[in-house]
């Protein structure tokens, strides 16, 4: 049996232990998962109110859950060992978490045209059922179908730069594919397993000539997953990465694709 499909994903554990008590509680924070999206941007690092967050960030690299206070904060993003300069980052913005919520944010596109795509995420799902929603993050594809091979589509003319809601559905192995509304197929997904009381989101990335995903799982009743899932495409590829956690938290996002200022130096 072969687990959900993944180009790759970097899992980490982050303590936030010289944060104050009030801030680390439950009803304080917010759960936040950042994604590099875009194909031919370089790696980059991340700013918080000013402060170094995250570090050399690869393209296909996820952050894993964070858990983050909640509130407004200033997120910015250079390109990977540039020096910080207020006012000249790749992406800007003051962003809001909510206590209590989970955040999903992918920077997308070209890196022409550089943005934010946000959606809000699922931590629950029904007993003994599984869940599964699509990002369309492939800049230059057309709107495309995701469904069974050969069979139903699970979800139909999804545009880039957009995420689908969650379908729920029995859990079991499903030979899945991403096609065209004509029926032409994009990219073979066979062999995905969607596992009970498991919430996943698949992110369609790089360039229409090279379609691959990335595959996240949201939610598990049983806990935090421990490994990131496979897929019937082969083993996920393990990039090393260097993030770097500083004093102060991650935090933002607000539910909607936003896009913000690029100001990309070569």
């Amino acid at each position: 049996m072969k687990k959900i499909f993944v180009s790759m994903s970097v899992a980490f554990a982050l303590v936030f232990s010289l944060l104050a008590a009030g801030v680390m509680a439950d009803s304080h924070t917010a759960k936040l998962r950042v994604v590099h999206a875009s194909p031919d941007a370089p790696a980059v690092d991340v700013y918080i109110n000013g402060d170094l967050t995250l570090e050399d960030v690869p393209f296909k690299a996820d952050s894993g859950y964070l858990d983050v206070p909640a509130g407004t904060h200033n997120v910015e993003v250079f390109a990977a060992g540039s020096e910080y300069a207020e006012g000249e980052a790749v992406l800007q913005a003051d962003l809001t978490v909510e206590a209590g919520q989970a955040y999903t944010v992918a920077a997308a596109n070209s890196l022409e045209s550089l943005e934010f795509v946000v959606a809000e995420d699922s931590m629950e799902v029904t007993e003994g059922q599984t869940k599964i929603r699509v990002g369309h993050l492939s800049p230059d594809a057309p709107a495309v179908d995701v469904g069974v091979i050969g069979g139903d589509a699970l979800f139909s003319g999804a545009e880039f730069p957009g995420i689908t809601d969650y379908a729920e559905l029995e859990p079991g192995t499903y030979d899945l594919e991403i096609r065209l509304p004509d029926g032409t197929q994009v990219l073979p997904l066979e062999g995905t397993e969607l596992a009970a009381d498991t919430v996943y989101s698949v992110f369609a990335v790089n360039t229409v000539d090279s379609l691959e995903v990335i595959a996240l799982v949201d939610y598990e009743a049983a806990g935090s997953p421990d490994e990131m899932p496979t897929t019937g495409l082969g083993a996920p590829e393990q990039t090393q990465t260097n993030w770097m956690l500083v004093i102060g938290a991650m935090s933002a996002v607000v539910a909607g694709g936003l896009v913000f200022r690029k100001r990309f130096q070569n």
